[in-house]
């Protein structure tokens, strides 16, 4: 999968599915600093994705500061040719404009990902 270095931060997209819905994220930050992945709410609540009542709260800590998300459970996830099931996913108000996630450690070290900075790739 191609990626993209815009401004020295590298992007990429995933694909969700929720509830039988489909959408590809663009924007999402290719991210090896950060434990977990995170999805901008606004950019997957075309599919379904909002708060309930009986989300989880989880609050994370990072050069940002602190961020709160609520975490759901998607149907999958697809990266790259690499698909996770039952997955869960931390969703937030994402506070930045172009930027709508971040890709994490948690997908990227399951699928045994290669940033491939050569030829601006991500493949495993």
């Amino acid at each position: 999968m191609k990626i993209e270095n815009r401004g020295g931060l590298l992007f990429t997209s995933v694909e969700i599915i929720y509830r039988g819905k489909s959408k590809i994220v663009e924007n999402v930050v290719i991210d090896t600093g950060a434990s977990q992945s995170l999805i901008s709410q606004d950019s997957v609540g075309d599919i379904g994705i909002k708060v309930e009542g009986n989300d989880e709260i989880v609050t994370s800590y990072g050069i940002g500061g602190k961020e709160h998300a609520f975490v759901k459970y998607v149907d999958k996830i697809n990266v790259a040719g690499f698909s996770m099931e039952d997955f869960q996913l931390d969703i937030s108000d994402f506070l930045y404009e172009d930027i709508n996630g971040l890709l994490g450690l948690d997908i990227m070290m399951e699928g045994c990902f290669i940033i491939d900075l050569k030829r601006m790739e991500m493949h495993r």
